[in-house]
């Protein structure tokens, strides 16, 4: 690799990783954005369940807690993360319309909110970053 080249991902390196911590630590992030990013588990959870969420999927309780690879935590972990943040008020939980037994998750307003506020710092601290 060309010193200019090594030089280049430096930078582009250094500027992710400077935001990626001041976002981590702001004090005035939402809680709910402190609940997800208390474990790499959660963090991860948070940013596929949004995709899901965007992408209009339905996503039942075992979409939900299938979205993260099971390395990174055990079913039961998985269930109380979900159940958890059904309990704070970041994802609801109804029936489904056409088998009720079946459980639908999605995210509630403040999270949406949060998240997609969360998401414009991010893109604006790393814009004005370069």
């Amino acid at each position: 690799m060309s010193l200019l080249k090594k030089d280049s991902y430096i930078s582009k390196a250094k500027i992710l990783i400077n935001t990626i911590l001041k976002n981590m630590d702001n004090p005035l992030k939402p809680e709910s954005l402190n609940f997800f990013q208390a474990d790499a588990y959660r963090f991860y959870f948070l940013m596929s369940f949004m995709n899901e969420h965007i992408e209009e999927n339905e996503m039942s309780q075992e979409y939900a807690i299938s979205l993260v690879p099971k390395k990174y935590a055990s079913r039961i972990k998985r269930l109380q993360v979900l159940k958890q943040a059904v309990t704070l008020g970041y994802i609801s939980e109804k029936s489904s319309s056409i088998d009720k037994r079946r459980r639908i998750y999605e995210p509630t307003e403040i999270l949406i909110k949060d998240f997609l506020e969360y998401s414009e710092s991010i893109l604006r601290d790393n814009s004005s970053s370069s």
